[in-house]
């Protein structure tokens, strides 16, 4: 299965630094599969809460990858109570596909359960970016990377973040790298990111008693 445009950058943010990785809210598992076919890291962990779609994944890893040189695990389980404790090594947790609120709450929850544990975060939230970003301020995280990525006329922020405080990399609440461009195309789709993240935050403005002028304000400077 080819997987989107946003897979692919999520996948290419990928290092082989890990021990385990974790394909959180798997869906159907295709960018799991796609690294354990890459041999991404040592172990890779498919997690989703549907009962359905992690027996299908079960049936198609048993298929495809039975002697699979990297180690494979289906996990049934709600994101928030991955069992990190269990696993010994580096981790990095993959959530995309979920808004940002949802992720917020997923990050939250596992960062309480393992204060003491080294996890880099890839995420690519469906909306609510700004808000995330001000979570992982708030939570002292470090940023590693970040890209904007365009697919199927929707925009994404993909962001790889460390649960370990760097002050030489803080992270900005409306991001700083995705905004730069270096080709005529990522520069039109900048543009029309940051033209649809102002729309929305206006339409919001107008519909609400709380005031939302120092987001607008934040993302007018990158105009």
């Amino acid at each position: 299965m080819k997987l989107s445009k946003r897979l692919q950058h999520i996948e290419q943010m990928v290092t082989s630094d890990y021990t385990h990785i974790w394909d959180c809210c798997c869906d159907h598992g295709f960018l799991g599969s796609s690294l354990l076919s890459k041999q991404a890291a040592q172990n890779i962990h498919f997690v989703d809460i549907v009962p359905d779609l992690m027996s299908q994944v079960e049936s198609k890893l048993q298929r495809f990858y039975p002697n699979s040189v990297s180690a494979w695990k289906t996990h049934c389980i709600d994101v928030s109570t991955l069992p990190l404790q269990h696993y010994e090594g580096s981790h990095l947790v993959i959530i995309a596909g979920v808004g940002g609120d949802l992720m917020r709450q997923f990050i939250n929850d596992i960062h309480q359960s393992h204060p003491n544990v080294n996890i880099d975060f890839l995420l690519c939230p469906v909306n609510n970016q700004f808000e995330l970003r001000q979570q992982l301020i708030t939570l002292d995280f470090s940023l590693q990377k970040e890209v904007l990525v365009e697919d199927n006329r929707r925009f994404y922020e993909i962001i790889l973040v460390s649960s370990i405080s760097n002050k030489n990399s803080p992270i900005s609440a409306v991001g700083d790298d995705i905004w730069q461009s270096i080709t005529a195309k990522q520069a039109n789709v900048v543009k029309q990111y940051l033209e649809r993240t102002l729309n929305h935050y206006n339409r919001v403005q107008q519909g609400s008693a709380a005031s939302v002028e120092y987001i607008i304000n934040a993302y007018r400077d990158k105009e």
